[in-house]
């Protein structure tokens, strides 16, 4: 079967293009990486057909002889599902973590995003506490973007603010969203600070440039990074209609949280 055909291809391709579409990824804004089973990789290539070796500025051994579908340095979101091919690559980590093994994809001599190294540290905090961990998905979402600029940036005040405006939000992120300081991107000093927080937090706010989600497929991740978003945006709407006239309490948070079987970030509800 062809590469194009596969599961984890045409997955990416159509939520790059519905990213793009919600706003969340303009130009070349954006990334996602998606760790795939060594088996699945084989149904549709020949791992030993390497196109290029790639070097990787940053020690991934703990990530050695894995496999991840990543989205191009430069690429346009919208462009993907058109062009899968010069927009998305199937790369290979080397047995010492120092190179990549490129085996499908990143054609006439595209490269993995910039922000590889704060993806794979990510991954390797989340498969420490989540062997079953998958995805890595980084966006400019709108609305999260806009409340780093408005309100505190202190976690508790932002995640409460958040399991705030919908109910839903308190079932689908318990664990909350962290925070970082403002830092340059691409860097492996913002790979350090983000990977840090991923150890207790699936998303990882980025002020003033967008947010980090991480889960066990496609799917999940961006459904947590939509829910933030959505409450960011009900935020903004609250906001922009003179502020807060009645909220969701901390006792019935408690509640909603006991009747799904979820905890709260410990110390975050006033009960």
């Amino acid at each position: 079967m062809s590469i194009l055909d596969s599961k984890f291809v045409k997955e990416l391709s159509a939520v790059t293009a519905l990213m793009y579409d919600k706003g969340w990824d303009e130009r070349n804004g954006g990334n996602i990486t998606v760790r795939i089973d060594a088996a699945e990789v084989e149904n549709h290539l020949d791992t030993n057909n390497v196109l290029r070796v790639l070097p990787l500025a940053f020690d991934a051994s703990k990530l050695a002889g894995e496999y991840f579908l990543v989205t191009g340095s430069g690429k346009y979101f919208k462009n993907v599902i058109d062009a899968p091919a010069e927009n998305l690559g199937v790369i290979r980590v080397s047995s010492d973590g120092r190179s990549l093994d490129l085996l499908w994809g990143l054609e006439n001599g595209a490269v993995p995003t910039s922000e590889l190294p704060s993806h794979f540290m990510c991954h390797i905090a989340r498969l420490a506490v989540d062997p079953e961990h998958r995805v890595v998905m980084h966006s400019h979402a709108t609305h999260l973007l806009a409340m780093t600029f408005s309100h505190s940036l202190d976690e508790r005040d932002f995640t409460r603010t958040l399991w705030q405006m919908c109910t839903e939000c308190l079932v689908v992120f318990p664990d909350g969203v962290s925070i970082v300081p403002w830092l340059i991107p691409g860097t492996l000093e913002i790979g350090e600070a983000t990977s840090a927080k991923m150890s207790a937090n699936r998303l990882v706010i980025w002020p003033q440039h967008g947010i980090y989600g991480a889960g066990r497929d496609l799917d999940e991740t961006f459904g947590l990074i939509e829910t933030a978003e959505k409450a960011a945006e009900v935020y903004t709407y609250v906001q922009a209609q003179g502020g807060v006239r009645q909220t969701i309490s901390d006792e019935d948070l408690q509640a909603l949280a006991d009747a799904f079987g979820v905890v709260a970030v410990p110390g975050y509800l006033n009960v």
